[in-house]
This record gives C-alpha cells, structure tokens and sequence, in this order.
C-alpha cells in the first residue's frame, strides 16, 4: 500500500511540472507574439505621413551640415551658390535691400555686420560647418588661376575645417602674412588715419573688445575676410560677445574700411589661432583642397597657381577675356 501510494505521488508530482512547464511555454509564446506584433503596429503607424507628418517632413528635410554665409548688395550675383551648390544652405544677406528676408540691424563694417548677425541670430541652431564669403563667383582675391569661388569651395576638404575649427578660404601669403599689422608700433597723426595708423586703431579696438588677450605686436593673416568656421569653434565663445562686437561695430566713429578691417584681421583670433596665423602655403593646398603636387611652391605660395592681378576688378567677360582684351583658353566648370 506504501508503495503505491509513494508512485502516485511521483505521478502526481510528474503531472504537475509538466503542467506547470507547458503554461510557463504558452505564456512566454503569447507575450513575445504581443511585443513583435505592437512592435509592427507601432513601426507602420510611424511610418504612415498621416499620423506624423513632422517625422517624414525632418526625414526628408534634414537641416544641412553646411551652410554658406554671404556679404552681398543688390547688385551682386549670388544664384551660382544654389546653382552649384543646392544641397548646401544658404544665407543670403543683401545690405542693401530692406526687403531682403535676413536683415542687418545697420549696413556698417562691411562683411562684419552680416557675419556678426547670423552668428547672434543662429547661435542655438548653428550648422556642424559654417563658411563665411562674399557675393560673387569671381573675384580677384579666390586662390586660384581664374579667381573661381566654385573651385575654391567644391575642393573644400570638411576633415581638414574639422581638425582645425577654423580656416582661411586663402592660402597664399600674398597681402596679410606675415605681417599686415603692427598695433605697438602704428600711430596715429594729427588725430587722422592714414596707411600706417592702421595698427593704432587695431590696438584700440583690440584693448575693447578682446580684453583678455595681450595686444599683439604684429598681426598676420591672409586677406580678405572669406574663412571657414566650425560650430564647437564659434560656442567657445558665448553669444554676448558676438553681441558686444556687433554693438561696437554699430556705434564705432571709425569708417567702414577702418572698422570693417579690424575684424577681417582679427576673426582668426577671435577664433582661437595666434596673431600671425600665415600656415604654409604649400601645406595649406593639400589639406585644405587636396591639391598635394602644385608646383614651384614655397611657405608663402605656389607661383604658378596664384598671380595678383593688376586690378582689383576683374574684366567685364572674366575669365573668357582677359586684361588686354585677349581670349583666355577656359572651360566653365559643370553644376552637379
């Protein structure tokens, strides 16, 4: 009788972990078939426009890690950034027309006040990589043999703006390096500015506005005022002092040339480089275009890449027709 009894207990006791086992299993199978399936719902909802329209707008949409930032009159043509370059956002900033969408508080200081406004107006949502430039494809200060602002920004290499936080568009010393500015040594005279009282201004405006460095005794950098900044480069700085520069551009005596060129010889220490900022010309080519087999180069620049013209503006057909009216041998380069 203890016997049998022991063996239905084992029975009994078989019965229920098998049981037991086989609810265990039904319970497990049903739950993960209830998460796959939700997790379907919710993946097809998400993906119907009718339910997040926001979603598929962001997704089609996404804000452009580049933007271009530029100086312009009504005059000037700017369609060859959109033309050539459309998946890049552009700023557009015309001083001159107060119905032009991106407004300046006051058209003074040249390309500073533009420059200024967006860093002030973008701050908060500003793109990975930041170029700041002037109005037209064509000007005679672009760093290669037909001055061809296309060229200058399709060879752009992003790693090297990257690596840096900040670079000038312009690689050949010629005007700016390695020294354009002498802020100990300039003075002014009879109370009036003239070529060699540049440095006097400068050291005015650098005692002003950038107290917490020492006054350089010299100052280099390339001209003229095109360069490419980072975002992390422009935060380090908070947005009152981009403020406070602007507010001094806006109530500064000095003329535009004069106030407009203390920031085109300072941004590169605004943003963190030495005084003289002259990096190798050659070197320059190659990290910043990818151009590594220039020939006849030095530090201060490769002779057959870049010559300085006899003008300032450029011929009225540049660069088809030269400076004696002579045809030039070019082939415009394709929009993408």
């Amino acid at each position: 009788m203890r016997s049998f009894d022991l063996q239905a207990v084992r029975r009994a006791r078989f019965s229920y972990i098998i049981s037991a086992s086989t609810l265990v299993t039904l319970f497990v199978i049903f739950h993960l078939n209830y998460f796959v399936v939700e997790n379907d719902i919710v993946n097809a909802v998400a993906s119907t426009p009718s339910f997040f329209p926001e979603r598929l707008e962001l997704s089609l949409n996404p804000t452009p890690p580049v933007e271009l930032v530029v100086a312009s009159t009504s005059q000037q043509n700017t369609s060859w950034y959109s033309k050539f370059f459309p998946d890049w956002g552009s700023n557009i900033f015309t001083v001159d027309d107060q119905f032009s969408p991106l407004k300046i508080p006051r058209n003074k200081g040249h390309e500073a006040m533009v420059y200024l406004t967006y860093i002030i107006d973008r701050y908060e949502s500003l793109p990975e990589n930041i170029l700041f430039l002037h109005a037209e494809r064509f000007q005679w200060h672009n760093d290669n043999p037909n001055y061809d602002g296309v060229l200058l920004l399709r060879n752009f290499q992003f790693p090297y703006l990257q690596q840096e936080g900040y670079v000038n568009l312009r690689c050949v010393w010629t005007l700016g390096c390695p020294a354009a500015i002498h802020p100990l040594k300039d003075e002014l005279v009879e109370g009036k500015v003239n070529k060699q009282a540049m440095g006097a201004v400068f050291r005015q405006a650098f005692q002003e506005l950038l107290p917490e460095h020492q006054v350089p005794p010299d100052v280099g950098v390339s001209c003229c005022a095109q360069f490419a900044v980072t975002r992390d480069t422009i935060r380090r700085r908070p947005r009152d002092d981009y403020l406070r520069f602007r507010e001094w551009l806006i109530k500064t005596p000095f003329p535009d040339e004069l106030s407009g060129r203390f920031f085109e010889h300072s941004w590169h220490i605004i943003f963190g480089k030495e005084p003289v900022h002259c990096p190798s010309a050659q070197d320059c080519y190659c990290k910043l275009y990818g151009m590594c087999n220039l020939q006849d180069c030095t530090v201060r620049g490769c002779n057959s890449y870049y010559v300085l013209p006899p003008y300032s503006t450029l011929p009225k057909d540049w660069p088809r027709i030269g400076w004696e009216g002579e045809e030039r041998p070019y082939n415009d380069i394709a929009p993408p």
